[in-house]
């Protein structure tokens, strides 16, 4: 069983690394991403947050996860 929740845990850490930064691009290229003056709006500027977060949780469950399985 530790070892199923270990692969789980690196699975979600590969889903999160592949998945957001390409959300990341779409979100900058997006025109609400910046205003008139080119300043970013807080459109993007709470999806980079998110996408952050979402990056520290996949390395929080690779770590996570490889801990498991060496354990």
């Amino acid at each position: 069983m530790d070892t199923a929740l270990a692969i789980l845990l690196l699975v979600n850490a590969a889903f999160n690394v592949l998945v957001w930064p390409r959300f990341y691009g779409r979100v900058a290229k997006d025109p609400r991403a910046r205003d008139a003056a080119g300043k970013p709006t807080r459109f993007l500027i709470v999806h980079a947050v998110l996408i952050a977060l979402a990056l520290v949780l996949a390395l929080v469950s690779a770590i996570a996860g490889v801990i498991a399985l060496v354990d």
